[in-house]
């Protein structure tokens, strides 16, 4: 294996409608490496969604390898699997994904929760640093589009995670909250070494990373 951060091999991955089968990813080879702020962009249904929760484990492929970390994700059971994902991948998803019956604090605790820990001191770091601490205590009925999506991207951090993937996590806001969304994600990864993968249809918006992958017709390009 290369010290890439993510690296595929030869991923497959097709949804059988009816009779027919539709192939979305075909063969894909990549790697990123530690710290890079990648943008997946793509045209609608090429597979971008479907490639980041393949990458995050949250989607087998049919066929390849993921390797994160120099882990080889799909060769993990199921239970090592989970501990692994929640322990060095976050993942911000566009419809924010909050628990509504939970506050802000108890949201970000989540992951922790999961693990078996008391990370209420870490959720409020977290909260903190996207300028949410003064909010913990609201329910998410209570708070704006913008701000549901901060407390989301305060639960993918919680745990501190090397890898850290976006879906589209603008795609319900205005362009000021858009902005401010971006700015943090992108500092995030600066800031902690944070390899970053973000899935935009925003091609604009993908100027601002290190790189940018393209997908279509099942293939990636650069």
């Amino acid at each position: 294996m290369s010290d890439a951060m993510i690296e595929t091999v030869d991923l497959h991955r097709s949804y059988r409608i009816g009779r027919k089968s539709i192939e979305v990813l075909h063969g894909i080879n990549m790697s990123i490496h530690r710290g890079q702020r990648v943008f997946l962009c793509g045209p609608s249904g090429a597979g971008k969604t479907t490639l980041l929760y393949t990458l995050a484990g949250l989607e087998r492929p049919e066929q390849g390898k993921v390797h994160i970390h120099g882990a080889d994700l799909y060769a993990m059971g199921r239970k090592e699997q989970s501990r692994f994902r929640n322990r060095e991948i976050g993942y911000v998803f566009q419809n924010y994904h909050l628990l509504p019956e939970l506050t802000a604090l108890e949201n970000v605790a989540v992951p922790g929760a999961i693990a078996g820990n008391d990370t209420t001191e870490a959720a409020l770091r977290a909260l903190k640093r996207v300028g949410l601490d003064d909010r913990a205590d609201h329910l998410p009925a209570e708070l704006s589009g913008g701000e549901q999506q901060r407390v989301a991207i305060a639960r993918a951090i919680v745990n501190e995670p090397k890898v850290l993937f976006a879906d589209e996590p603008t795609g319900n806001l205005d362009s000021k909250n858009s902005g401010e969304i971006m700015s943090i994600l992108m500092d995030l990864a600066t800031e902690n070494q944070v390899t970053l993968v973000v899935v935009t249809h925003d091609r604009n918006l993908a100027k601002s990373g290190d790189r940018t992958l393209i997908i279509q017709d099942g293939s990636i390009t650069e």
